[in-house]
């Protein structure tokens, strides 16, 4: 499909950057532009995310051009991690800003396109501001969409919403943060002034078809979801390093050792490389390991339990090529832009095939680049696992797409947030939680008991506690009890919540990471521990911080 649909200015724009668009961007463009709700499933750096943008970004841009843009919010994109959505906000910035040039240049007076970010890591000055002035396009979280549309004058900006994108759709799409998410995009449907039209990503994923169900809902039926199937298959360099010593049911040091010198060989003879392992606890130690390898400012870790400004610049040192090398966990597994990437190592089996071809669709992150990636089997059990994963790879085997069917705690956590909003028909609400994907089957008599467990609470020795609803039984009407909100905004998400304590460095009062609630009871002043690739001394322990 060509770029004329597009205004002048944006069509010069692409070509300019990328000139000509790839297969999901096409396919992608033409049913969006029809006004389907759409997914599109492709490869690894096939250009998904500007495939979703690109037709919203030129309908504001029309309409500005036409007359001054209101300040509400069109566009919400969602993605599972906060690093994810950081990393498109920033992206969000150059097409816009290249965009306004090519228009002054061509003599059209461009409109000014804002963007914001709502995740946890968001500082409360800039929840303020947005909320005074809603920005056009609003990037989130799962969890941050959810305390949205349950705070009051937030539910109200997101009124406006036209398209919703749901990126990465199968990193939450197997646990109950699939099912949260599928009830607060039916949520969002009931609030908005007009249909919103929703548009999801994804590198990999099998069914396709349920994939397509899940984001559209019951709405399906009758308006079932354009389907851009691109596939996952891609030319890659892949292959099997095993150490000289017989791999045993546990690694001895001597095989960690082989290990680590096949690792620096691999860093040394590539530009940068990206090292995954499966826990945090891994990650420092294999990142401590190679730094007395390649060099201590060449290598670092990035994982969860780091501050946000650590993991910023951890990505940044990657991307302008001051770091060779940098082990990670499953932070930096789905899209983030950390520039080019020579190598993919994993250490360890991934357990997924989706997983591994995830990681490994880091390297060569281009439309044309052949991702290249090496597989270290740590165990005996996993030698044969990682057989298995390259074979699956080469016939293009893909892992089965496993939901989570109707968990009633998201369905009780949802049912709070919605009635603590506004006034509900039991009848409504039902229907309401049975539009999502996941809870197409909820039984009426299912939902009935959750309704009284909300409106009556549990017994104690102390009488009944805990009821959040308000049940008018002759009437069949919910609301919300008083404090329902602040409990449903406190306690929202289907996220475990971890004791973790804040490790912070004195005397400077520097937020560095966290650590686990039985790491720092077990510790004392004095122990030595290592957290971002440097060792740090405790001086003391209280409560929560270290």
């Amino acid at each position: 499909m060509p770029l004329s649909p597009f205004h002048p200015a944006v069509s010069r724009w692409f070509h300019q950057r990328f000139g000509v668009p790839t297969a999901p961007q096409r396919l992608g463009w033409e049913a969006i532009q029809s006004g389907r709700h759409t997914l599109i499933a492709a490869p690894t750096g096939s250009g998904k995310t500007l495939a979703a943008f690109l037709h919203s970004l030129d309908q504001l841009f029309r309409e500005g051009i036409q007359a001054p843009l209101a300040d509400e919010t069109r566009i919400l994109y969602v993605s599972p991690l906060k690093a994810l959505s950081a990393d498109i906000h920033r992206n969000l910035a150059e097409p816009r800003r290249e965009i306004r040039r090519l228009a002054e240049e061509m003599g059209f007076a461009p409109p000014r396109i804002t963007a914001a970010i709502r995740s946890g890591d968001t500082p409360a000055a800039e929840r303020a501001a947005m909320l005074k002035t809603p920005p056009h396009i609003l990037v989130t979280t799962p969890e941050s969409l959810y305390l949205l549309l349950t705070a009051r004058r937030s539910r109200e900006m997101l009124r406006t919403v036209r398209t919703v994108i749901v990126d990465e759709i199968h990193a939450v799409l197997e646990s109950r943060r699939g099912a949260h998410l599928a009830l607060s995009l039916e949520r969002l449907a009931h609030i908005t002034r007009q249909p919103v039209q929703r548009i999801g990503l994804s590198a990999t994923m099998e069914p396709i078809e349920e994939v397509g169900e899940w984001l559209v809902g019951r709405e399906g039926e009758r308006h079932p979801p354009a389907i851009v199937n691109q596939g996952h298959r891609r030319a890659l360099d892949l292959a099997l390093e095993l150490p000289g010593s017989p791999l045993e049911a546990v690694m001895s040091a001597e095989t960690w050792e082989e290990i680590y010198a096949r690792l620096t060989e691999l860093i040394q003879a590539h530009r940068t490389t990206l090292v995954f392992v499966n826990t945090r606890r891994m990650a420092e130690r294999v990142s401590r390991h190679l730094a007395e390898r390649v060099g201590e400012e060449l290598v670092t870790a990035h994982h969860g339990s780091l501050s946000k400004e650590s993991r910023l610049d951890a990505e940044e040192r990657l991307k302008n090529g001051k770091l060779k090398a940098l082990v990670a966990t499953a932070s930096l597994e789905l899209g983030i832009d950390i520039g080019h990437v020579d190598l993919v190592c994993q250490l360890g089996s991934p357990r997924r095939i989706s997983t591994f071809l995830q990681r490994v669709g880091r390297s060569g992150h281009t439309v044309h680049g052949t991702p290249k990636g090496r597989l270290f089997p740590l165990t005996r059990d996993e030698l044969v696992e990682s057989t298995a994963l390259l074979h699956a790879v080469q016939s293009g085997t893909l892992d089965r797409i496993v939901m989570r069917e109707k968990p009633l705690d998201v369905l009780s956590q949802q049912i709070v947030a919605e009635t603590a909003c506004e006034d509900w028909q039991v009848d409504d609400l039902y229907r309401l939680a049975r539009q999502a994907y996941p809870y197409r089957q909820l039984q009426r008599a299912e939902f009935d008991e959750v309704v009284q467990m909300l409106s009556q609470g549990f017994e104690t020795r102390r009488g009944r506690r805990g009821a959040m609803v308000h049940h008018d039984t002759v009437n069949q009407r919910l609301r919300g009890r008083r404090g329902a909100r602040m409990v449903a905004i406190t306690a929202g998400g289907a996220i475990p919540d971890n004791a973790d304590y804040r490790v912070v460095l004195e005397p400077e009062g520097t937020f560095i990471g966290t650590v686990n609630e039985d790491f720092a009871v077990e510790s004392l002043a004095g122990d030595i521990f290592q957290l971002g690739n440097l060792s740090w001394r405790i001086q003391r322990v209280q409560q929560g911080v270290v």
